[in-house]
Parts: C-alpha cells; sequence; structure tokens
C-alpha cells in the first residue's frame, strides 16, 4: 500500500473542506450551482493555502456526473481519476519548468483538442509567473478567447509579476493566510483521524511556527509524530523547534523597558550559553515587544494573550513612555539574524543601543536655551543705552558748547558692551583644558581627535559644553552614540565633573572673492580701443 505524507492525504476534496478561504469557496460554490463558468481563473496568495487544491476541486465539479450542488461527488468515475491525478482531461503544469516559448506553443496546439473523457479540459498552470514574458505573450490569446470546452486555471504567489493583460482575462481570487484557530482545528482534525495525542498547547505552537501555512502546519505535525510517536507535549515541540519558551524573552523585554542595560546583557549571555537558537529567541522577543506596544497604545484587544498575560504586559509598560517602547521596538525589530544566527553581537548592540537611545534625548531639551542666553543678554545694553545719548542731546543744543561734551558718554558704552557678552569667566576653563581633552581623545580614538579639532569649544555651563563645528559632517559623527559617548567621559574626566555637549553648527560667512581683471592680447588690444568688461565667463557660471 502507497505511504502518503500527511499533507496529500488529507488534502481537501471539496469546496467545504477547503480552510480558510470561505470568501473564495462561497463564491466558486456559487457560480457551479448556477452554471455560470468562466473560462479562467486566477488563484493567488501565500504558499500552503489551498490554490491548487481548490483547482482540482474545481476540475472535479465542472466534470462531475452526478452534478451535484456545486460540490464533486468524490464517487463517480471522473472524480475518482481526477484524485488519483490519472484524469487526462485535467493538466497540470509548473510554469517553474516549464517556462518557455517552445512550451507554451505545444500546450495551445493540444488546447485544440476536444475532452477525451470529461466534459471540460482543464489546464491548472502553477508558479505561473514564472512564464517569460514572450510565453506569456504566446498564452494571451487562447487564454483570452479558448475553445467552450477549455478552463484555465493559474496558481501564483506574485501575482504583481504577471503581464497585466493576463490579468485582465482571469477572474482573480485571492487566498490569504490561515488564521491560527483555523490550523489548529485542521490538526486537531488529523490527529483525530490518525489517533495520535498532543496538547492543545504543542498544536498551537506548532500553528504559530507555520506562518498561516497550512502545508507547512502539517508537515511540521508529521515530523513531530514521527520524532516522539503517537504522545505529543508542548515541551517537546518546543525542544524540537528550538524555541525557547516565553521566560527570558519576557525577561528580556522587562529589562529594556526599564532601562537596565546590565540585566539585559545577563539575560542574553544564559540564553547564548545554553545554546538556544539565536534567531528563533529574537522572534519571541520581537513578538512580545510588539504585544507591549499594543498594550500601550491602548489597543489590549488586539493581543492574542490570556487576561494574566494582558496584566502583566500592563504592568510592565505603565511606567515606561510611549516613545521609549516605540524606540525599542524600532531598534529590535530592524535586525537581521539569518546570515549568523550563532552570533549574540547584533542582539548584544541592540541592547545597549535601546539604553543610549534615552540617555541620549536627556540633555537635548536644555541645550538650546543655553545656546540662545549668551546672544540675548549682548544685544539687551545695546539697545538700551542707545536711545539715552540723543535724548540728553535735543535740549543742549542751544547751550552751544556744554553739547559736544555730553556726546562723549555715547561712545564709552560701546567698548563696555563689547566685552559684555564674553561672559569668558564661563569658557576660560573649557578652552584653557581644551588641549588637554583633545590629547586624551586621540589616545583612545585619534578619528575623533582629528573631528574635534574642526570645533570650537564656546561656553560651559550647568554641566553642559557647548561645542561649535563648522562641517556637519564632523557634527554629525561626533554625534554617533559611541563618538558622543567617549567625548563627554573624556571631557568629564580632564574638568573633574560629569559633563555633557552640545554640538552646533556654526555659520561661515564667505569671503568676497576679488575679480582679476581678464588677461590676453586680444582682451587689452579692445581696451585700448574704448571697450568696457560687463561680464566673465566665471561669473556667468556663478550666477
Amino acid at each position: 500500500m502507497e505511504s502518503l505524507v500527511l499533507y496529500r492525504k488529507y488534502r481537501p476534496q471539496t469546496l467545504s473542506e477547503v480552510a480558510g478561504q470561505e470568501h473564495v469557496t462561497r463564491t466558486l460554490k456559487n457560480a457551479l450551482e448556477r452554471q455560470r463558468i468562466a473560462h479562467a481563473y486566477l488563484f493567488c496568495g501565500p504558499r500552503g493555502t489551498g490554490k491548487t487544491s481548490t483547482g482540482r476541486i474545481l476540475a472535479k465539479a465542472v466534470n462531475c456526473e452526478t452534478g451535484g450542488h456545486g460540490e464533486p461527488c468524490n464517487a463517480c468515475t471522473t472524480c475518482r481519476a481526477i484524485t488519483e491525478g490519472t484524469a487526462l482531461d485535467v493538466i497540470e503544469v509548473d510554469a517553474a519548468s516549464n517556462r518557455g516559448i517552445d512550451e507554451v506553443r505545444d500546450l495551445r496546439e493540444k488546447v485544440n483538442y476536444a475532452p477525451n473523457n470529461a466534459r471540460y479540459k482543464v489546464y491548472i498552470i502553477d508558479e505561473v509567473h514564472m512564464l517569460t514574458d514572450a510565453a506569456s505573450n504566446a498564452l494571451l490569446k487562447t487564454l483570452e478567447e479558448p475553445p467552450p470546452y477549455v478552463i484555465f486555471v493559474l496558481a501564483t504567489t506574485e501575482p504583481h509579476r504577471l503581464l497585466p493583460t493576463i490579468l485582465s482575462r482571469c477572474q482573480r481570487y485571492d487566498f490569504r493566510r490561515l488564521n491560527q484557530p483555523a490550523v489548529v482545528s485542521r490538526l486537531a482534525y488529523i490527529c483525530q483521524m490518525e489517533k495520535f495525542q498532543a496538547q492543545p498547547e504543542a498544536l498551537n505552537l506548532i500553528a504559530s511556527s507555520a506562518t498561516g501555512s497550512l502545508r507547512d502546519a502539517v508537515n511540521l505535525l508529521e515530523q513531530m509524530f514521527n520524532y516522539f510517536g503517537q504522545h505529543m507535549e508542548l515541551a517537546q515541540v518546543q525542544a524540537a523547534l528550538g524555541v525557547t519558551g516565553d521566560r527570558r524573552a519576557r525577561e528580556l523585554a522587562r529589562h529594556l523597558m526599564a532601562r537596565n542595560t546590565a540585566a539585559g546583557l545577563q539575560t542574553l549571555n544564559s540564553v547564548v550559553r545554553d545554546g538556544l537558537d539565536l534567531r528563533q529567541f529574537h522572534r519571541e522577543l520581537t513578538d512580545y515587544l510588539r504585544q507591549l506596544l499594543l498594550v500601550k497604545s491602548g489597543a489590549s484587544s488586539a493581543v492574542d494573550a490570556t487576561a494574566e498575560d494582558t496584566a502583566e504586559m500592563q504592568s510592565v509598560v505603565a511606567a515606561v513612555p510611549l516613545e521609549h517602547v516605540l524606540s525599542v521596538v524600532k531598534i529590535t525589530g530592524r535586525l537581521d539574524l539569518r546570515l549568523d544566527n550563532y552570533s549574540s553581537l547584533p542582539l548584544e548592540l541592540a541592547i545597549v543601543e535601546c539604553g543610549l537611545e534615552i540617555q541620549q534625548k536627556a540633555p537635548a531639551p536644555e541645550a538650546h536655551p543655553q545656546e540662545k542666553r549668551p546672544e540675548a543678554q549682548p544685544a539687551r545694553p545695546v539697545r538700551a543705552k542707545a536711545p539715552t545719548p540723543p535724548a540728553a542731546a535735543v535740549p543742549a543744543m542751544p547751550a552751544g558748547a556744554a553739547r559736544p561734551v555730553a556726546a562723549k558718554p555715547v561712545e564709552t558704552p560701546q567698548p563696555a558692551a563689547r566685552p559684555a557678552p564674553a561672559a569668558p569667566v564661563q569658557e576660560t576653563p573649557l578652552k584653557a583644558d581644551w588641549n588637554k581633552v583633545l590629547v586624551a581623545v586621540k589616545a583612545v580614538n585619534k578619528n575623533i581627535a582629528v573631528r574635534l579639532q574642526d570645533c570650537e569649544p564656546i561656553s560651559i555651563e550647568n554641566g553642559v559644553a557647548v561645542l561649535g563645528f563648522g562641517h556637519s559632517f564632523h557634527k554629525d559623527k561626533i554625534e554617533e552614540p559611541e563618538h558622543r559617548k567617549l567625548v563627554e567621559d573624556t571631557l568629564s574626566k580632564v574638568m573633574g565633573s560629569p559633563y555633557k555637549i552640545n554640538c552646533t553648527l556654526q555659520v561661515q560667512e564667505k569671503k568676497p572673492q576679488t575679480q582679476q581683471a581678464p588677461q590676453g592680447h586680444l582682451i587689452k588690444a579692445a581696451l585700448q580701443l574704448g571697450a568696457k568688461i560687463i561680464n566673465t565667463e566665471e561669473q556667468r557660471h556663478d550666477e
């Protein structure tokens, strides 16, 4: 007796048995009952969602000898032949291996032959997007106006790669990824038929690992029973799939929310020591962080968790700002462990970056007012004292000689106003010790020391040192988290107290270029004859 794998053995044989695609099966069933059969169908959607199986069921339904109410009887000769794959009038073509124009021309010739036994010849072309452009164009005319006894069923996972002219000639049905309850229900049915014993939690884990593909889920189920026998428990499935469980993933998520970098690294180190699959651990961490984001955003109903787990997540993010939760999800979600799922470095960098993200943002609100204070202070004495001398000079005009003396005090405040903005009492310590900072940074990182030479220490106040850069490239490099931390640690060590830095960009005024007189004997001769130079080639280019 031939042994079939479970996904072939339990392939749906009627439209009602197709799991999770009611929007497709109901429409097809109604069309079959009313005898409104199209000449070309396009079934598109993710793998393992029932596209090819539905095409075979459709082929049986249109050729069923008993003509059931939109469903094949699966008992007549034609239905049994199609189920067994021996029907001559149901032709399945793999477009991935028959993608050239010669194969399509051969198909076009055979289309003209009448069916052997059935009412309709049904062509099921799988992965139709793999056809070349020439082959697709060769199929167009036949696809638009086939003989009345021919039906085309095109199946693809990538409908966007098909020619628009092919899409316009087909009735399109979009198959969706199956939700977890539908997959679990089908797995439970197979376990019942095969007399397998499986914990519901184990079936839930298999269904979630299949990510919406019923074929993948059934294959995993068969693999588990081949390994563990007739009885399967959750712990066994976790061990076989490399699933770590939620404990340490949740523990690490709590440390990230609490900004406890050291504890987070220790948790990850324990995962690495146990030899767990870091890619699977990262998936679990990302999924739990996503749930925390939904809970913090007020969408707890969208979280697939028990009431106890939801309450626990609410307590984790209760005192955490939404911005921090979002930042952590972004940082961990963009990791790609496909190339090397054994190295812990990407996860370690993400943990440290989650801690630095908040420390970086903390001093920012205080830095901007400090930049404005030195500019606002010198403006006030100049504007306040400038109007007073004219007011004293107007009544003094009749006195003749006495008033020119009163005009002299106007000149004395102006030299006094220039030293005023230099509150250099605050700037002097920073400028005096700046060379020491450069030397200390150079001992650790020469490139950063070179970029710091482009900046000028402007002021230091309330634990914040303002550095003015002449080029945005150097400024952006210093503002990177690791470079910023190096500069701040070195500055704090040299100055003897903790300091943060605030990098600003200084706008440099362009010096006017002196126009040089054009050279050349022809120009000199023209000038001697009375000509005038209106413009030069460089000036027109600049303008």
